[in-house]
C-alpha cells in the first residue's frame, strides 16, 4: 500500500510541475507579445497558446490542489453538522466529485481522439493540432478523478 501511496504522490507532483512549467509558458508568451508590440514583433496566435496552457494549468492543477486541501468548502454548513454528518456529506461529494470527473475525463478523452482522427487544428495563425492540448487536459481531468478516488477510500477508511 505504500508503494502505491508513494506512486500517486510521484504523479500528483508531476502534474503540479506540468502546471507550473504551463504558468510559465503563459508568462513568457505574455511577455513576448507586449515586448513585441514595442519592437514590432508580433507572436503568433499568443492569446490562443496563453488560453490552450491556461486550461492545461488549470486540470493539471486540480489533483495536487484536491490533495493540499485548497479546494472550496462550504465551511458554514460543514461546521454545523454533527461529526457523523460530516463524514456523510465527505463521502457524498467525494463520489459525486468522483462521477463528474471520470465522466469529464472520458469525454476529453474522446474529444482528443476525435481530434486526432480528424486531424482538428487550432484557427489561429499558428497551426497546433487540437489533440495536443485537449490531451494535456483529459489527463489533468483523469489524475484529478484518481485523486477523488483516492480521497474517497480515505474517507470511508475514517480519514480526511
Amino acid at each position: 500500500m505504500r508503494a502505491l501511496e508513494r506512486a500517486l504522490a510521484a504523479l500528483y507532483r508531476l502534474t503540479e510541475g506540468l502546471a507550473l512549467l504551463l504558468g510559465l509558458f503563459i508568462l513568457l508568451v505574455i511577455l513576448a507579445q507586449v515586448v513585441g508590440r514595442f519592437v514590432g514583433f508580433v507572436v503568433p496566435s499568443a492569446l490562443e497558446l496563453a488560453g490552450f496552457a491556461t486550461a492545461g494549468l488549470v486540470f493539471l492543477g486540480l489533483a495536487p490542489t484536491l490533495r493540499a486541501g485548497g479546494h472550496v468548502r462550504v465551511q458554514l454548513l460543514w461546521e454545523r453538522l454533527p461529526p457523523r454528518g460530516r463524514a456523510r456529506v465527505e463521502r457524498l461529494s467525494l463520489g459525486l466529485g468522483l462521477l463528474a470527473a471520470l465522466y469529464a475525463a472520458w469525454a476529453l478523452w474522446a474529444k482528443m481522439g476525435e481530434s486526432l482522427r480528424f486531424g482538428d487544428l487550432a484557427p489561429g495563425l499558428l497551426p497546433l493540432p487540437l489533440w495536443i492540448p485537449l490531451g494535456v487536459v483529459a489527463f489533468g481531468a483523469s489524475v484529478f478523478a484518481l485523486a477523488l478516488l483516492e480521497a474517497l477510500l480515505k474517507a470511508f477508511r475514517g480519514g480526511r
